[in-house]
């Protein structure tokens, strides 16, 4: 990073080429370098930092999307004198997208996945596909000046929807976990679709010619060594974890997973964005096997945490892109930039739910359509309570929150970013600024308009998850549990022991007991729910206020004896630790 002017054109940049993504940078007109750049740069993370924290706080107290809220916060920074900071989309694709991508598919649920996968491709590849085209073959039809390659770039650009918005706000307004799946989904697998096809149209943009056989063997080559190289890191990250299996190292793995798929796709020439999203889902779902309690507690808190601070972090920087896309505006008049804006945004906002409406009354024959499943639930033998609904149409309701699910993030920018400033021949790669402006706004306009409204608009088509449903499933999976473990108690009875074991065997089946007891009651009380909200239970509010004050008490004598010389700090830590996860164990309150 580097200090620059007090103009918003003089950027705070993260420089291409540089395998860091830094660079020290003097201070501008000044000819020094040093600590003063240096301490420039901590104070302006640091005011980032500040301000996830500030802006996380106004999403929790006003209800309005943490993404919609940075950008704008990014905007007004952008225009304000002074340094600021130039999207460097090597950083971006390489630094920042693998850990975002990798988190998300790790809280992902495969097999949510794989019931709807024909779903999740339909949304992920043939619609980011079918979008870059119409968007391309129109721009370069109707843009004076423009060809159909560039156009095509443009259109991939802004295909893949970037799902944290969305996926916040609908999580919050509870969405029903088929649509919570199906948003995940795409969002996981539409930028190897977008990044491909954006590489076949900029080679055909730059004079390296195009041809359909050769991209559609580019696309299955990159698909396909994708997957086969996140199944090679997920093998190897599960031999790691048997190796090191203590929370600290398991910390390490995972944080070094990400990039390791990456790379290792890229270098190969494969799709490295689905190498680290195949790794994650994998390793997500094998983690509950492979993983310790306390490692699988840690590992997930040091996810939150980056989740946390780079989704902030890459929603302000769209922001502070807007002084750098309307630089190169001058040059073309307001007509084509007018009709250049009205292709992109309105194709972005029309093909989604066009495409939904249409897949939707395609016929079954074709297993295409949305939610499209040939397999019978009832005749495979599943358990009633975990039969999924993927063989249903989606109703026109979830079609319309699908439709407006689609915002743009802060890949669309690194892919558009990526485009050369020249051509192999040496001139100017055909109309890139206004390409930028047009992503710039299609990112603004859907991550800052649909993401304000998508809330209200779930709200407003009542479409929510039946949460006594969802409720009385757990604890029917908390009930088979408990059963599970009577069950190994009794075969433990029946072996060989002494008298020490039968009074640990009998206390154990004691609590066991009290506890299936507890599922049992609650679930008499929620098959009675009404209207699929959670009943409210006296009993069981009670129960959680009183045991978090026993905990309080319990936490304060401790200090007390701390501050008083009889314990060290260390047993301090230790004990806090005991009552803290006691503590985790009581959930919300009100969620059974």
């Amino acid at each position: 990073m580097g200090q620059s002017s007090g103009h918003p054109e003089a950027p705070l940049r993260f420089a291409p080429g540089n395998p860091a993504g830094l660079r020290s940078a003097a201070t501008v007109g000044s000819g020094r370098m040093g600590a003063v750049d240096i301490e420039t740069t901590l104070l302006f993370v640091l005011a980032a930092v500040a301000v996830v924290v500030i802006v996380h706080w106004l999403d929790d107290r006003t209800g309005l999307p943490a993404a919609a809220l940075f950008t704008v916060i990014g905007i007004g920074y952008a225009l304000l004198p002074g340094p600021n900071v130039e999207l460097d989309p090597h950083l971006i694709l390489t630094v920042v997208l693998p850990p975002l991508l990798y988190s998300a598919a790790l809280d992902s649920s495969l097999l949510a996945i794989r019931r709807n996968l024909r779903t999740v491709v339909s949304l992920s590849v043939l619609l980011v596909l079918v979008t870059a085209v119409l968007i391309g073959i129109t721009f370069g039809t109707f843009v004076a000046g423009a060809t159909v390659a560039a156009g095509i770039a443009l259109g991939a650009a802004v295909a893949p929807p970037d799902p944290v918005a969305a996926l916040a706000v609908g999580r919050r307004v509870g969405l029903p976990p088929r649509l919570i799946t199906l948003i995940q989904g795409e969002g996981l697998l539409n930028d190897a679709t977008a990044l491909t096809t954006l590489t076949v149209a900029v080679g055909a943009a730059t004079g390296g010619g195009f041809s359909w056989w050769s991209a559609l063997g580019q696309f299955a080559l990159a698909a396909v060594g994708g997957v086969a190289a996140g199944l090679a890191v997920a093998y190897v990250v599960r031999l790691l974890r048997r190796w090191r299996s203590d929370p600290l190292s398991l910390n390490a793995i995972s944080l070094a997973t990400p990039f390791g798929a990456f790379l290792l796709g890229e270098e190969l020439h494969l799709s490295g964005v689905l190498a680290v999203v195949v790794a994650g889902l994998v390793i997500g779902h094998d983690g509950s096997r492979a993983v310790s309690g306390a490692g699988r507690l840690q590992v997930t808190a040091v996810w939150r945490l980056i989740d946390y601070l780079l989704e902030g972090l890459v929603f302000l920087l769209i922001g502070q892109q807007l002084p750098t896309v309307i630089r190169g505006l001058g040059k073309y008049d307001g007509s084509t930039i007018t009709l250049a804006i009205v292709i992109t945004v309105g194709g972005v906002l029309v093909i989604r739910p066009v495409w939904l409406l249409l897949t939707q009354s395609l016929p079954r024959s074709l297993h295409t359509r949305l939610g499209g499943d040939d397999e019978d639930d009832e005749d495979s033998g599943t358990p009633p309570f975990r039969q999924d609904r993927a063989r249903d149409r989606l109703s026109g309701r979830e079609v319309v929150v699908l439709s407006w699910a689609g915002t743009r993030g802060v890949i669309s920018l690194a892919a558009i970013f990526t485009l050369p400033l020249l051509t192999d021949s040496g001139a100017p790669f055909p109309d890139r600024d206004l390409l930028l402006f047009c992503t710039f706004l299609v990112v603004l306009v859907t991550l800052v308009g649909q993401g304000v409204t998508f809330a209200p608009l779930v709200r407003r088509l009542g479409l929510r998850a039946d949460a006594a449903d969802q409720a009385r499933l757990r604890n029917q999976a908390r009930a088979a549990s408990v059963e599970a473990a009577l069950a190994r108690l009794d075969e433990m009875t029946r072996a060989e022991h002494d008298t020490t074991d039968d009074a640990a065997i009998d206390a154990i089946r004691s609590q066991l007991d009290s506890r299936l007891t507890r599922y049992r009651r609650r679930l008499d009380a929620l098959e009675n729910a009404e209207a699929g909200e959670i009943p409210y239970s006296p009993r069981y509010d009670a129960a959680l206020r009183v045991r978090r004050a026993v905990i309080d008490a319990q936490r304060e004598e401790l200090l007390r004896l701390r501050d008083v010389g009889r314990l060290p700090d260390a047993g301090l830590r230790v004990l806090e630790r005991e009552l803290d996860h006691e503590e985790g164990l009581l959930g919300a309150q009100r969620s059974p």
